[in-house]
C-alpha cells in the first residue's frame, strides 16, 4: 500500500550485525566442533557414567579439559580474521566504536561455543534418565562451567586479535589443555580450586562454588576484553576486581570446595535373608538385581551360623560383623546402564567376601585353599572355575579339590549346615586348623 500511494518501494532494514555474524561463517561451525568433541567424547565413555547422575556431573565437567581449549582456539581464529582478510584498516573507519566492533565478531563465537556445551551436557543427563537407579541429577556446576566456556571464547577473541600470527590458535589449545591438565594434579589445593576442570565423583560443590567460579573466569575475560578496546581503558578494573574478589574467595576455601555427598553415606537393605543385602542408597534401584544374583546363596546358607551380619556397600573397611558387597561401581565393570554384567562373577564375589581376607599369608594352608574351593564351588557353582591358587596344580590336585567339592555337595543338610558353620567360624577368625576335614 505504502508503494502505491507514494510510488517509492519501502525501505528494507538491513539485518542487525550480530545476527549476520550468528548465523553465517566460521561462528556456528565453532559451536558445531564444541558439540562433536564433547559428544564423542562421552559416547565413548557412555559405560562408566550412564546410570549414575554423580558420574554423569563428573564426566560432563571433565570434559571441559577439551572443550574450553577449543572455545579459546575458536575465540583466537575469530579474532585474528580481519588480520587475515587485511581489512583492519578498512574496519577502522567505520563508526562504530571498537568495543562494539569487537563484541560484534567476538560475542556470537562465545554464545554458539556456550550452547554447544550447555547441550551435550542436556544430552548427557537425557542419556542417564533411563537407567539412573537412585540419587538425583546433580546439575549445579553446569551454570559456571558454561560461563567458563563463553570467557574462554572471549579471552581467547582477545589473543588473536593481539597476537600476529596465524598458529596462535592451535598453539593457544595445545597450551591451554596441557596448563589445565597440570592443575588437576597440582599438589596446591588453592590451584585446583582456581581450574574450572577440578572436579569429585563422591563429593557435592558447595551451592556458591559455580557462582564464584562464573566470576572468576568471566570477569577476567571481561576485563580483557575493556582492555584492548574500551574507549576508557580503565573500566577493565571493575571486571578485575570483581574476577580476583572471586578468585581470592575459591583459593581460600580450597578443598572446602567439596562436602561429602550425604546420600552416598547411607545404605538401602534387605532384611528378609541372611546376610542381609544392602547397597549404596545412591543405588537403590539395583537392590533387586543384587538380591536375585545373590539368591542362591543365601538360600543355601539358612540356617548356618557364624555368617557376617551383611553383605554392606560403603566406603572405607567393611565394619565389624560386615563383609564387603562385590563393586557396583565404578560403573562399566561389573555394572552397565543399571544392569549387572554377570550376576554369575557377582555371585562368587560376593562369597569369597564372607571368606576373611584379613588374615596373614602364613594362614592360607593348602587346606584352607581346598575348604574355600568347595565351599564358593558349593555356594556360586555356576562361576568359572579358580586357577592357578592352590599350590601344586596338577591332574592329581585337581581330583582332590573335585573329590572335595563332591563331598560337600554330597553332605545330609544338617551335617552340611553344621559344617559350614564351623568353616565360618575358624575362617573369619583366622583359625586354620579349626576347619573342619573334608
Amino acid at each position: 500500500m505504502l508503494t502505491l500511494l507514494t510510488g517509492r518501494a519501502a525501505p528494507v532494514r538491513a539485518p542487525h550485525p550480530l545476527r549476520a555474524e550468528a548465523v553465517r561463517g566460521f561462528t556456528p561451525w565453532a559451536g558445531a566442533a564444541v558439540l562433536l568433541t564433547a559428544g564423542a567424547m562421552l559416547g565413548g565413555t557412555a559405560d562408566r557414567w550412564q546410570g549414575d547422575w554423580a558420574a554423569t556431573a563428573t564426566e560432563v565437567h571433565t570434559v571441559l579439559l577439551i572443550t574450553l581449549p577449543l572455545a579459546g582456539a575458536a575465540g583466537c581464529w575469530q579474532g585474528g580474521r580481519e588480520r587475515r582478510r587485511g581489512t583492519e584498516e578498512l574496519w577502522g573507519t567505520t563508526v562504530r566504536p571498537p568495543l562494539t566492533r569487537l563484541l560484534t565478531a567476538a560475542l556470537p563465537v562465545a554464545l554458539w561455543v556456550a550452547a554447544g556445551y550447555f547441550a551435550v551436557a542436556l544430552l548427557a543427563l537425557l542419556a542417564t534418565w533411563p537407567y539412573a537407579q537412585g540419587d538425583r541429577p546433580h546439575p549445579s556446576l553446569l551454570p559456571g562451567d558454561t560461563v567458563a566456556m563463553a570467557a574462554a571464547a572471549l579471552a581467547g577473541h582477545v589473543l588473536g586479535r593481539a597476537v600476529p600470527t596465524r598458529l596462535a590458535a592451535p598453539l593457544l589449545g595445545v597450551g591451554g589443555f596441557l596448563g589445565l591438565g597440570t592443575t588437576l594434579g597440582d599438589p596446591s589445593a588453592a590451584v585446583r580450586a582456581l581450574s574450572p576442570v577440578t572436579s569429585s565423583l563422591d563429593e557435592l560443590p558447595v551451592w556458591w562454588q559455580s557462582c564464584a567460579m562464573a566470576v572468576w573466569t568471566g570477569g577476567l575475560a571481561l576485563a580483557a576484553v575493556l582492555a584492548c578496546a574500551a574507549r576508557r581503558r580503565v573500566t577493565f578494573l571493575l571486571p578485575l576486581a570483581a574476577a580476583l574478589a572471586a578468585g581470592t574467595l575459591l583459593a581460600q576455601t580450597g578443598d572446602g570446595l567439596w562436602r561429602p555427598d550425604p546420600l552416598a553415606r547411607r545404605q538401602v537393605c534387605d532384611t528378609s535373608v541372611a546376610p542381609a543385602i544392602c547397597v549404596n542408597a545412591r543405588y537403590a534401584g539395583m537392590l533387586p538385581q543384587v538380591r536375585e544374583a545373590l539368591s542362591g546363596i543365601t538360600g543355601k546358607l539358612e540356617g548356618v551360623r557364624n555368617l557376617p551380619a551383611r553383605w554392606a556397600d560403603h566406603a572405607g573397611a567393611p565394619h565389624a560383623g560386615e563383609a564387603r558387597l562385590p563393586g557396583i561401581t565404578p560403573l562399566g565393570w561389573s555394572t552397565v546402564r543399571g544392569r549387572l554384567t554377570d550376576p554369575r562373577q557377582f555371585a562368587w564375589e560376593a562369597v569369597t567376601a564372607l571368606e576373611n581376607s584379613d588374615c596373614p599369608e602364613s594362614a592360607m594352608t593348602l587346606r584352607v585353599l581346598r575348604a574355600d574351593d568347595a565351599v564358593e564351588s558349593y555356594l556360586a557353582p555356576n562361576t568359572l572355575q579358580r586357577q592357578g591358587l592352590v599350590p601344586g596344580d596338577g591332574p592329581a590336585e585337581e581330583r582332590r579339590l573335585l573329590a572335595a567339592r563332591a563331598r560337600l555337595a554330597g553332605m545330609a543338610e544338617q551335617r552340611r549346615r553344621d559344617w559350614l558353620s564351623a568353616y565360618f567360624a575358624a575362617r573369619r577368625g583366622c583359625r586354620p586348623k579349626e576347619i573342619p576335614a573334608l
